[in-house]
């Protein structure tokens, strides 16, 4: 009998052992599970449970069901999530240099946006590390463009406009054509434009894709003003708690997902533009005078963003135009 009883705590042990044995993970996103933000993640997630032979499993809370967009990153920092995905100008107000590309007109490319990212890189891990928060990778949006419920030939056009706002650049664009800046984040865009709260923004044709805009408005104007770009993060103290392997693990899967990111971002953009369109939309690029109009804006901005960011924006800059 002591015997049998020895067996049993001996291989209740290696349960126990098993089950502590899985570190697991939970990662907010702000997009759709079928945006292609969060597909890259869920295979990002699948390719770190597959490294580590089960060890970390990462469950995707998508479309900001576990946090919102703007919770997210207080979420990983303050630790009710271990890991997460924030779009970094969300957070210009917090430091410039997050901004870095939502700066209109700065980087309009996607060549572009992979060298200000290169130059902006450094100075964003940094100030991250201070938070106790580890940059993992970042992929971009397609280029930025105008949705609009009416046709818009120039930035008269927009005056006294109910404008959606997803971070600071977007609110002072507002600010600078004389648009009514509303914040709406991604998730409750559909449902803003439904009720009037919004009728004009500046996003991606992949935002404006996932949030079927051709239901409200009507008009999309390629005016490819920046490339805002996503973050995904860890917390440095979850990502310390994993052995050599796991850690590894991680930055390996985090390498491709990256790479496959800045790929897929730049295929789907014709895909995007391509099913506004069959959807009934406009797709126009900008006319002379609005380019003429938001030229203005971008220098005007540009101009105020390297003076908010002093010395390291500056070398941000410096760098970049090498």
């Amino acid at each position: 009998m002591k015997f049998a009883i020895r067996l049993l705590f001996t291989a209740l042990g290696f349960i126990s052992a098993g089950a502590f044995a899985q570190t697991a993970w939970d990662m907010p996103t702000p997009y759709p599970a079928t945006n292609f933000h969060t597909e890259n993640i869920i295979q990002f997630a699948a390719d770190i449970e597959k490294a580590t032979a089960g060890k970390l499993k990462i469950t995707v809370h998508a479309n900001g069901s576990l946090f919102k967009a703007n919770e997210i990153k207080r979420a990983v920092q303050g630790g009710q999530a271990q890991i997460g995905e924030i779009i970094l100008s969300g957070y210009t107000n917090e430091d410039p240099l997050f901004g870095t590309d939502g700066v209109p007109f700065l980087a309009t490319s996607y060549a572009e946006a992979k060298k200000l990212w290169v130059a902006q890189k450094p100075f964003v891990e940094a100030k991250l590390a201070k938070q106790g928060i580890k940059l993992l990778y970042s992929v971009p949006w397609p280029p930025q463009g105008i949705f609009s419920a009416k046709p818009i030939a120039s930035a008269t056009d927009l005056k006294g406009v109910k404008w959606r706002a997803y971070n600071p650049q977007t609110s002072r664009i507002a600010e600078l054509v004389g648009a009514q800046p509303v914040t709406i984040q991604a998730a409750e865009l559909s449902q803003a434009l439904a009720t009037g709260a919004v009728s004009a923004f500046m996003t991606s044709c992949a935002t404006g894709y996932d949030s079927k805009v051709w239901e409200q408005v009507k008009y999309f104007y390629d005016a490819q003003a920046w490339l805002p770009k996503n973050a995904v993060l860890v917390s440095q103290k979850a990502f310390d708690a994993l052995d050599k392997a796991g850690q590894e693990a991680v930055l390996k899967s985090a390498a491709a997902a990256e790479e496959r990111g800045w790929k897929i971002s730049e295929e789907k953009t014709k895909f995007y533009l391509a099913e506004l369109a069959k959807n009934g939309m406009k797709v126009e690029d900008p006319s002379a005078a609005l380019k003429a109009d938001l030229k203005k804006v971008g220098d005007t901005m540009i101009a105020e963003w390297v003076k908010s960011a002093g010395t390291d924006g500056q070398a941000i800059i410096d760098a970049y135009k090498k």
